[in-house]
């Protein structure tokens, strides 16, 4: 980890929720909470999902940075909430929160020492878990979450029959 790198991954993590935010302004209204199979999230569940997420690891960041090797329990959406509490969001209300708390975030870990971005957690999905790894996922899991929204807005729609 370089001073290069973690600049790298902050401009990841600054620009990530705009990208997200461009992808949700393109998908059609009536086609935003549209599930693309059964068991898999919308584009409204795959936003706000996003928005909970980052304040997840807001709050970890704190823990790290305050507690000598905090444990973390593994977040896991699917178990631990309603299958319907995402759809049950405002997704312009949670887009919003995620541009604004991310950019606040992104202003807090500017601030860290070198030392900060090493500080460790136990996580039991994990081998390793440092500050820098933790925000380094977060920006793949953004993406990951991005591309899925992607598939959705470019997935074929049935064409309405022609009488």
């Amino acid at each position: 980890m370089t001073p290069s790198a973690i600049e790298r991954l902050l401009t990841l993590l600054a620009t990530n929720p705009r990208v997200v935010a461009e992808l949700i302004a393109a998908i059609p209204p009536t086609q935003l909470k549209s599930r693309p199979k059964p068991g898999k999230w919308s584009a409204h569940e795959q936003a706000c999902h996003l928005a909970v997420v980052h304040q997840v690891m807001a709050d970890r960041l704190e823990r790290m940075l305050k507690e000598d090797v905090p444990v973390f329990r593994p977040y896991l959406p699917g178990e631990q909430e309603d299958d319907e509490a995402l759809l049950k969001l405002d997704v312009e209300t949670c887009l919003a929160s995620y541009v604004r708390e991310r950019d606040a975030w992104v202003a807090r870990l500017r601030q860290l020492s070198l030392s900060d971005w090493e500080r460790r957690a136990r996580h039991p999905e994990y081998r390793d878990y440092s500050v820098y790894i933790m925000c380094r996922h977060i920006a793949m899991h953004d993406l990951l979450h991005a591309y899925r929204i992607e598939e959705n807005l470019l997935a074929p729609r049935a064409e309405p029959t022609q009488e």
